[in-house]
């Protein structure tokens, strides 16, 4: 049993298929009645408009409509796609059992607790008909699919057959009135529109369920004595033929199949049983845990069952209907009706080849599975699940194709899957085991081999290799070498292989899956589909062509995927050839399906940059739609999209989104709309295409913008001009604007003047030197002359010189991309020449002022200069014609290609400080160039430091120091320069250097010296604030050689000791009131690693401390030690006399936690001695040792990295990459 499909709710109590589409309606004892989608597996609607259960329901075989009939006593008949109740049909007086729609009249029969049968005419909407004879419950009721009769079972433990051909004549419209007479009688007297033809009585308890057989004269019935009974029929008696027992409760229902000889019941016993017609025997049975079964239903047209049971309802299948196929160059094997079959794609030819099974085996689920061919052997092995798997080997005579009377005994064995993986070589599975057998021939045994997974299934993967399954992997095993060759994690059960015809690629189907690889599993891209997958093939191309059980579809190598066509019945692709579909359908027939490939071959040229392909394809054609526009946006070609749209909307955003300024005005010309203007405009800005920006605001009417982009561009012109039109236009403020850019003081002053502003256009005047005017207006202002500050030096308001006067910004010259250039042809008259258009735009201002044209205004504004002009006239430039010029010689002609040059963007390039980061492994350079959390992380895998803080400065000077900026016009951004490394003039411009750094070694050389005079000078702060600016440097310089590493290594063990050293120094110097731990501090200042003089500074500092503490013992070890040094004259003389005090009274007066003959080491944090042989940890970076309690904390001499932390060492040097 193959389950298609399950639903959980209520007990399910009716079922019907729809004849046509993949649904199924489901009624509840809640009332609810569902349709669902089987194949999609969702509730498509629910109607709720019964009270109670509703028992019966039945779909038209032709019309939109369903009924209903439910414990209410009331019959529904619904339309499911207005999704409401057309009427209701009353007469019934108890609970309604079962209802069926007439195949071809308009009846429907229903079956009553009330012990008859109605039959109702759904147009009209009357009884036409009650049936009565039973007595008691009649449980269900059926018209025959072909003849007049009607089958009903009841609780009176009979199934009658009722003969309904009177009604049928009745409804046949009657011809005379003499027989509509006799029809009245007989209604007003008790008709007999349906006789009862036969009674079967044979069951010993109520009978739930009759039904008849689709074409042959057969009854089915299921009853309360836990039997189900065969009857046969014919024109005068009917009579028992078999009873099937088996169930162990009452049998619910039970049917013919409507394909195969077999009968399938269930019943309260929570199993469905399948039964042999013809044997009447038993051939399967399926249980539920705890669900009793109520329904059955059979689809009129496929291999599809449906059963209702206390939760819910199932839909599925008895066998699997996909044939066994394997191709093989240009033919095809395929397994069908007991028969091998041989299929010719070049000829179309199909032909028997020989019987594969011995006739009579039980047929249930035991056709083969799989077919496997060799070639060269022309044998084959066909897989099925008998015996709970085995294999069959045939080898094919080479005359018999076409004669199929050879009858051969098949060699036979088990196995989980069979395949052929070399000429004469085949691989067994045995489950169990997880190993495979390969066999020879003869079926023996040649080698076994252990599988590197628990595999359930094998598939051939190229000559001598096997592709292995288990539950969520697949493995390539290659049995030779008894290597894996790939791995890839899968979706639960792979189904079906595909591989290309190169071996390349693979195709994994899954249920609702597939994932393409490569021939070693390397995964290129998956996919999910929601209805489940069928077959598939590859075309010539590399894409995958497959189906689903409703749609032919296609996936390209990077995951894109669509549809090629709608399918009506699943199929099965056997092979792709060209633009044909070669397939098996169901019934194991070959079809060749012709589709269109444009639409994936187009994205495949797309994909792999064919654009040559892209060209021919656009031009010559009809890709369009939506889909395809959507697609080419997406995948960043709105330029390609630009050709299919005709749509001027969807042209101007394409347009924009491609820079293509010339479709985009002329798309706005047609639009003409106010928004679209505008984003022209703010386009056309951004290219710095001034022509078309003015264009755009003169269309929109925008002067504030155009005055704007007029005093930016230095057009005063232009800028006059609109200030005469604001005049005309009465729009004192635009006036006043544009005098103010142009720096016309003088009509300035008239406009306040005439605005009524006379103190505002007094100082206007006076300020900028027009005496006359302003004592005109002082005159009329008499008293009220505004007083102008004292002692003030006025500035005047003139507009700043523009930064670049005229036109558009400079433009590279490009050559046009393979599609502007290729589609020029093709493309629409609509377009604007953007060279040509440039030059007279914007000299026409097409602005409408109160009824009069642009044109009047500029007649009035150019009467003045007409004169002029006119003088001006014949002069000008002449001079030109008259010139004797030899023959014309063959100069070149511009090549078309430089006229249709035109720009386009260049590609951005990658920012220095992404090349810098992508090319640097040293944590300097990173930080460099700005990727400062890449720097941390080196340095904390490197050096373990975790706290940045000391470095947070030094990071921010090396970015600055490897970046400088020019500024260019005021009104242009910063230029950001990078500063590299070692450059010079004649490096090449392509290759980037390593980033310049303000840290380099030569500077800590001088800093190392500064620290020693410090310390010399005994000013420790300043000498240990030295010593750690060191430490802190070190992991950001980068040096070129390994002699410099070692180096620099050298330098942090060296600065490492000073800063311990000076920090106990200090630290003693705290401890006034503690002479004990004054002393041992001082002593083991001594040992540490110290240039002489500074030791023989540390030796007589522990010297004196401990002399004045009386140990004496102790001085005199740091007295020797300092002798040992070759003092100067006054450290010897001291230290002599030390000897000698000492000498004379060999004790200490105290107890030190120092043993100078035992070797130790000082601990960075807590100052205490770790002697050999104690457990230490250090820190990675400055190699400071520590007490192992002070592990996971921050060193306290470098500051920075933290003790015992795991570290790779340092790295400063490009040298130790390499």
């Amino acid at each position: 049993m193959l389950t298609k499909f399950e639903t959980k709710s209520n007990r399910v109590k009716g079922l019907s298929f729809h004849p046509k589409r993949p649904w199924i309606l489901a009624s509840l004892h809640s009332g609810v009645i569902q349709l669902w989608d089987y194949r999609m597996g969702t509730l498509i609607d629910r109607f709720d408009e019964h009270e109670g259960p509703v028992r019966g329901v039945h779909f038209h075989s032709s019309q939109p409509l369903f009924v209903s009939g439910g414990d209410d006593y009331k019959i529904k008949v619904w339309n499911y796609k207005t999704h409401r109740c057309l009427f209701t049909l009353l007469g019934h007086l108890d609970y309604i059992r079962t209802v069926q729609f007439h195949h071809e009249y308009p009846w429907i029969v229903s079956a009553s607790d009330d012990q008859t049968i109605r039959i109702w005419n759904w147009q009209s909407r009357t009884c036409v008909s009650v049936l009565t004879g039973h007595n008691h419950y009649v449980m269900c009721a059926s018209f025959h699919p072909k003849e007049d009769l009607v089958v009903s079972a009841s609780l009176d433990q009979t199934v009658r057959v009722w003969d309904i051909g009177a009604l049928r004549k009745k409804t046949v419209s009657p011809a005379d009135d003499i027989m509509r007479l006799t029809q009245m009688n007989s209604d007003l007297f008790g008709g007999v529109d349906a006789i009862v033809k036969y009674v079967l009585e044979g069951h010993d308890r109520g009978v739930n369920w009759a039904a008849f057989h689709p074409n042959l004269p057969l009854i089915v019935s299921g009853a309360d004595d836990r039997q189900v009974k065969l009857w046969r029929m014919n024109e005068t008696k009917a009579w028992e033929v078999d009873t099937l027992r088996g169930h162990m409760n009452n049998v619910s229902s039970v049917m013919f199949h409507a394909k195969q000889d077999i009968i399938v019941s269930n019943s309260e016993d929570k199993s469905i049983r399948v039964w042999d017609a013809t044997k009447r025997t038993g051939l399967q049975t399926f249980r539920r845990e705890h669900d009793r079964f109520w329904i059955l239903a059979v689809h009129p047209e496929m291999n599809l069952l449906a059963a209702g049971h206390d939760s819910g309802m199932i839909v599925f299948k008895l066998e699997r209907e996909r044939p066994a196929f394997a191709l093989s160059g240009d033919s095809l094997f395929y397994a069908k009706d007991r028969f091998l079959r041989y299929y010719e794609y070049s000829t179309q030819r199909d032909s028997q080849v020989i019987p594969i099974r011995r006739p009579g085996t039980p047929s249930l689920n035991q056709s083969p599975r799989t077919l496997s061919y060799s070639p060269t052997e022309n044998a084959v092995l066909i897989c099925s699940d008998v015996d709970g798997g085995s294999y069959e080997l045939y080898i094919i005579p080479k005359d018999s194709v076409g004669r199929s009377d050879v009858v051969q005994d098949a060699k036979r064995g088990t196995g989980g899957s069979a395949v052929f993986i070399a000429r004469n070589r085949f691989a067994v599975l045995e489950k169990s085991t997880s190993q495979v057998l390969v066999k020879n021939l003869k079926n023996e045994v040649v080698k076994k081999s252990s599988l590197p997974i628990p595999t359930d299934a094998i598939f051939y993967a190229g000559t001598g290799n096997l592709l292995c399954r288990s539950e969520d992997k697949v493995v390539i095993f290659d049995l030779q070498q008894r290597l894996v060759l790939g791995e890839l994690q899968t979706p639960p059960f792979v189904r079906y292989v595909v591989w290309s015809s190169d071996m390349e690629s693979v195709a994994l189907l899954s249920k609702h899956t597939i994932i393409i690889a490569s021939k070693k599993l390397v995964l290129q891209c998956t996919l999910h589909e929601t209805i489940r997958v069928k077959s598939g093939a590859w075309d010539d191309n590399g894409v995958f062509i497959y189906t689903t059980l409703n749609h032919i579809k296609y996936c390209l190598p990077n995951g894109d995927s669509g549809i090629i066509q709608t399918l009506d019945v699943p199929i099965y692709i056997t092979k792709v050839s060209g633009n044909t579909i070669f397939c098996l359908d169901r019934d194991g027939k070959n079809k060749a399906i012709t589709i269109n490939a444009t639409e994936y071959i187009f994205k495949l040229a797309l994909l792999r940059k064919r654009y040559d392909h892209v060209m021919s394809m656009i031009k010559n054609s009809q890709l369009c739609g939506q889909a395809m526009i959507a697609y080419l946006q997406q995948k960043g070609f709105p330029e390609v999209a630009l050709h299919f749209v005709e749509d001027e909307r969807i042209r101007f955003n394409l347009a924009l989104e491609s820079g293509n300024i010339s479709v985009a005005v002329a798309s706005a010309t047609q639009i003409n709309e106010k928004d679209h203007w505008y984003r022209l405009g703010v386009e056309a800005l951004r290219q710095g295409n001034s022509g078309i920006v003015e264009f755009a605001y003169q269309q929109t009417k925008n002067f504030e913008r155009l005055s704007f982009l007029y005093l930016i561009t230095g057009n005063l012109d232009k800028l006059s001009k609109l200030m005469k039109i604001a005049e005309v236009k009465n729009n004192v403020m635009g006036q006043f604007h544009n005098a103010l850019y142009l720096g016309d003081v003088k009509e300035r002053v008239k406009i306040l003047e005439n605005a009524g502003h006379l103190p505002l256009a007094y100082i206007t005047a006076s300020v900028h030197g027009l005496n006359d005017i302003a004592e005109r207006l002082a005159t009329e202002l008499g008293d009220n002359v505004p007083s102008l500050p004292e002692g003030k030096t006025p500035s005047l308001l003139m507009p700043p010189t523009p930064v670049m006067c005229g036109g558009d910004w400079p433009l590279l010259r490009v050559m046009k991309g393979i599609f502007e250039g290729g589609l020029e042809s093709a493309d629409r008259g609509g377009t604007v020449d953007e060279e040509d258009g440039e030059g007279d735009w914007g000299e026409e201002l097409d602005i409408n002022v109160d009824g009069m044209e642009n044109r009047d205004i500029e007649d009035i504004l150019a009467a003045a200069e007409a004169g002029e002009e006119e003088n001006d006239e014949d002069g000008g430039w002449g001079g030109l014609e008259d010139l004797e010029l030899p023959p014309e010689l063959d100069t070149p002609k511009a090549s078309a290609n430089a006229r249709s040059s035109v720009f386009v963007t260049p590609t951005q390039g990658m920012p220095i400080s992404q090349i810098w980061s992508q090319k640097s492994s040293l944590a300097a350079e990173q930080a460099a160039a700005g990727s400062f959390d890449t720097a941390m992380r080196l340095l904390h895998r490197q050096l373990g430091i975790k706290n940045f803080t000391p470095l947070k400065s030094m990071f921010l000077d090396l970015f600055n120091g490897s970046h400088s900026y020019l500024r260019a016009f005021s009104s242009s951004p910063v230029v950001p320069l990078a500063i590299e490394r070692g450059w010079s003039e004649s490096s090449s411009p392509n290759v980037r250097g390593p980033p310049a750094l303000v840290y380099d070694f030569s500077q800590l050389d001088e800093k190392l010296k500064s620290g020693y005079k410090a310390t010399t000078s005994g000013k420790f702060t300043e000498a240990l604030r030295l010593f750690l600016s060191i430490l802190h440097t070190i992991p950001l310089v980068v040096v070129e050689t390994r002699r410099e590493v070692d180096e620099v290594k050298e330098l942090v063990t060296i600065v490492k000791e000073y800063v311990l050293g000076l920090q106990m120094e200090l630290k003693r110097r705290e401890m006034k009131d503690d002479p004990l731990r004054q002393q041992e501090l001082a002593a083991y200042f001594t040992h540490c690693n110290l240039q002489t003089p500074h030791l023989r500074l540390a030796l007589l500092s522990a010297m004196g401390v401990c002399y004045k503490a009386k140990n004496l013992a102790t001085a005199s070890n740091f007295a020797r030690r300092l002798l040992e040094s070759n003092p100067v004259e006054n450290q010897a003389k001291m230290a002599r006399q030390v000897v000698q005090a000492a000498e004379r009274n060999m004790t200490d007066a105290t107890k030190l936690n120092y043993d100078f003959r035992n070797p130790f080491v000082i601990c960075g944090s807590t100052y205490v001695p770790i002697y050999r042989g104690q457990k230490d940890v250090s820190c990675p970076y400055c190699t400071a040792r520590f007490v192992p309690s002070q592990e996971g904390n921050i060193c306290t001499v470098c500051d920075l990295a933290v003790i015992g932390a795991d570290a790779s060492g340092l790295l400063c040097s490009p040298a130790q990459v390499r």
